[in-house]
């Protein structure tokens, strides 16, 4: 939505799944850590991936490892080339996780009831509960996030998600961190 305001914003994910695949450095801390077969016909082997990711919370970190370094990066210069933009964002499930809250002046938080997040998430990945409920146990929690954020926004079915917007960017466009 924010982008319908004209802001242009980093897609996290999107960005470190197309570095997964184009990146030599993500590519070969990845085979040296899984083998020749976490990339399959030039693609990523992503069920491998996943179970390895999701079978203990080390694994995690040691991907993690290889990937969110090489994302930052690659966001920070994405960041450096909008210089006549007075405002930019990212968009990351996993922003504290990956430790970027630094690489941002402000953070904005979306927020849903877990049961709605968990729907919403089986519904957009084609995934079961059980797999939806693993991947948020692995996250910070929602109270935490929400407490480690500046600004909330309520994504509930029932609140207006464009007047929240407004005024959030009537707060950003005053103010400077």
């Amino acid at each position: 939505m924010f982008q319908a305001y004209g802001i242009p914003i980093y897609n996290a994910d999107s960005e470190a799944k197309r570095l997964m695949l184009s990146d030599g450095g993500i590519r070969k801390g990845l085979i040296e850590l899984l083998g020749e077969e976490v990339y399959r016909d030039s693609a990523l082997n992503k069920p491998l991936l996943a179970s390895y990711m999701f079978s203990s919370p080390e694994h995690v970190k040691e991907v993690n490892a290889i990937v969110h370094p090489r994302v930052k990066a690659d966001f920070q210069a994405w960041l450096s080339s909008k210089p006549d933009y007075e405002i930019a964002g990212i968009e990351s499930a996993i922003l504290f996780e990956a430790g970027f809250q630094d690489s941002v002046d402000y953070i904005i938080t979306v927020y849903a009831p877990e049961q709605l997040r968990l729907e919403r998430a089986m519904k957009r990945d084609g995934a079961t509960e059980q797999q939806v409920r693993e991947r948020m146990a692995a996250q910070i929690g929602e109270e935490e996030k929400k407490q480690m954020s500046d600004f909330i926004i309520m994504n509930d079915g029932l609140s207006s998600l464009d007047s929240q917007i407004t005024s959030i960017l009537e707060i950003l466009k005053t103010s400077k961190k």
